[in-house]
């Protein structure tokens, strides 16, 4: 990893999620770049890979929601939204979300939530970056925020390739006494051990998929 990329990791993230309406059928994805603009009026923006059928959805529609996932929302939330794509899944089917302002708000442990209407987009290179105007709020539970680091370091995830932080993992060098680790080739999930051992219906607990996509660290 390069000096620049290890630094800007450094740099502080939450993990939200970012509904959209394609038509009469919900969908969306997770971002960990939310940041607000101004107070009076209230203003967001945030980016958005251009590959990500969200944003086609965005771009059509002129609107989005956003929820704020804490630390206890489940792992089931950053799997459907972040790891498959909303072109050929209904990522909504097994989430839990409500209808406010006519945009779908999750409700999965969120702190909270807002819709936005889009008031400018702003081309980034492979993303977006989307200013928007804040409509509608709902309230949220008191738990701790989830931040990118948390994410990380606790939950054990990577970043979906379509994250504006995306980073490949790199193998770490071994110690003098090596400990096994595979890393999940989709999502970057590491598992402690050797994946062997694991019954053979073991599935990663972030993306889902099956251990043989793993690769030995």
């Amino acid at each position: 990893m390069s000096l620049i990329s290890s630094t800007m990791r450094k740099l502080s993230y939450g993990v939200y999620s970012i509904l959209a309406m394609d038509g009469q059928r919900p969908t969306g994805c997770i971002v960990n770049t939310v940041f607000q603009i101004t107070s009076q009026p209230a203003m967001v923006a945030i980016s958005m890979n251009k590959d990500n059928y969200t944003y086609e959805v965005i771009k059509n529609s002129g609107r989005f929601s956003v929820s704020i996932l804490s630390e206890e929302s489940p792992r089931k939330v950053i799997t459907n939204l972040g790891f498959t794509s909303g072109r050929d899944h209904d990522k909504l089917t097994e989430l839990n979300y409500t209808m406010v302002d006519g945009l779908p708000v999750l409700e999965e442990n969120c702190c909270g939530g807002f819709t936005c209407d889009v008031v400018s987009m702003t081309d980034a290179g492979t993303h977006m970056i989307i200013l928007a105007a804040v409509k509608e709020a709902t309230e949220g539970n008191s738990l701790p925020p989830m931040t990118y680091r948390y994410y990380h370091e606790v939950i054990k995830g990577g970043a979906p390739k379509n994250a504006p932080t995306y980073v490949p993992e790199e193998a770490e060098k071994p110690a003098e006494k090596e400990e096994v680790k595979y890393v999940c080739s989709i999502c970057g999930y590491v598992h402690e051990g050797d994946i062997a051992d694991e019954p053979e219906d073991y599935k990663c607990p972030i993306c889902g998929v099956p251990k043989s996509m793993f690769n030995k660290a």
